[in-house]
């Protein structure tokens, strides 16, 4: 296979990867009720579990960035194949509560973490045109979890218990990723470029220059807060929706929807950024998903929520892959990991607030109102800030 297919198949792949370690992570939505009520512990104890993994997943993809920048994609998701399997195995057999949010949270949120900054990153390297359509892509993976490992879970649940069903994921994780992370392999090497600190508006390659950098702060203030915007009502549009008199099943069903949307959302503004320019698509993502959270504490019907899911799940899963193709226009893809790792570690220590702060609200207040109207706020602030994106480097605006 020639180098101009072979770098769809690291679409596809990234794809895979992104959809069953995210998608497993994020399952925790769909065990919360079950699982809280079969071990007696709270929701804001259980939910506490998934700000671990969020704040594990920050550090991670740092980490993970800075290794793979280093020793080669390959390593990472291997290593990360392993671990999550392991990390899920281990999770379903957990005894107590604390055991419980270890395990699952360290664990699966480190091994969650070798995914998304790693192949986000080896992705770019990859497309010189359509970047962020490619991007979006991998990053649709994410997508399609909420209509593949969420039902699923809600399959295993019902038919055995949310033990089985956590354990069986894990087998399922190791079936898949582990085959699919041979696969993955860097870009040939291109013809040596000038050093890009050297040339006039060029990329920043410099890592102690670009972690201070307007455009990096700029990036990680946004992803920061556009994450903890959306983070909260994600996690808990179950339970919410459960609230509200829908049935389990049928509530599921709106993550799912959700996350078709959240597909959908990627190609559309992955196409989009290409032709108009990633800041301008950003900004209208960002205005929708501030909509769209100030509306859901005034909804109550099924078909409600089947409706503002598709404009959400559109606007948070548009707006996600967008972040890599800004940092790439700003950063030499030599540290590309490193960077996109720092600024996916601020992202998830957005999105580690909204499951605790969740549940710790319906459990205080016996509703989520407060945590829509809180994440409004957040969701208009990280809208506003974007507008101070500087005008890229090299801007990518490619023929969609």
């Amino acid at each position: 296979m020639n180098t101009h297919s072979y770098r769809w198949t690291i679409v596809g792949i990234g794809a895979l990867m992104t959809c069953v370690a995210l998608g497993a992570m994020f399952s925790l939505a769909i065990f919360l009720d079950p699982l809280s009520r079969d071990t007696g512990w709270s929701r804001a104890g259980v939910s506490a579990a998934m700000t671990i993994n969020f704040l594990v997943m920050g550090a991670g993809a740092f980490g993970w960035g800075a290794l793979s920048d280093r020793y080669g994609t390959r390593l990472v998701v291997s290593i990360g194949a392993v671990l999550l399997g392991l990390a899920l195995v281990l999770a379903s057999r957990a005894q107590s509560l604390l055991q419980f949010q270890l395990v699952y949270g360290v664990l699966v949120g480190l091994a969650a973490s070798t995914f998304f900054a790693p192949m986000i990153a080896l992705t770019t390297a990859w497309f010189d045109t359509h970047r962020s359509l490619a991007v979006s892509l991998v990053s649709a993976g994410m997508g399609v979890a909420p209509m593949t490992i969420s039902p699923l879970a809600r399959w295993l649940i019902t038919a055995y218990d949310w033990r089985t069903a956590m354990f069986l994921i894990g087998i399922l994780a190791w079936v898949l990723l582990i085959p699919a992370a041979v696969f993955v392999r860097q870009p040939p090497a291109r013809a040596a470029a000038p050093a890009a600190n050297d040339v006039p508006d060029g990329p920043i390659s410099s890592l102690a220059v670009a972690l201070r950098s307007r455009q990096f702060v700029v990036l990680g203030v946004v992803f920061f807060l556009c994450c903890a915007a959306h983070s909260g009502p994600i996690f808990h549009m179950v339970s919410y929706a459960m609230s509200c008199g829908i049935a389990p099943m049928a509530a599921v069903t709106i993550y799912s929807v959700e996350g078709l949307a959240g597909l959908g959302g990627r190609l559309l503004f992955g196409v989009a950024g290409d032709r108009y320019g990633v800041k301008r698509v950003l900004i209208i993502g960002l205005l929708v998903q501030a909509v769209a959270i100030g509306s859901y504490p005034f909804v109550r019907e099924l078909g409600e929520f089947y409706f503002m899911a598709v404009i959400f799940g559109t606007a948070y899963g548009g707006v996600m892959p967008l972040y890599a193709v800004l940092a790439r226009d700003y950063f030499s893809q030599s540290i590309m990991g490193t960077v996109f790792g720092a600024a996916t570690m601020l992202s998830s220590l957005g999105m580690s607030a909204g499951p605790v702060v969740g549940g710790w609200i319906f459990d205080k207040f016996g509703g989520y109102s407060w945590l829509f109207f809180a994440s409004l706020g957040l969701a208009v602030g990280a809208m506003l800030i974007a507008f101070a994106f500087p005008r890229a480097a090299q801007p990518q605006l490619q023929p969609a």
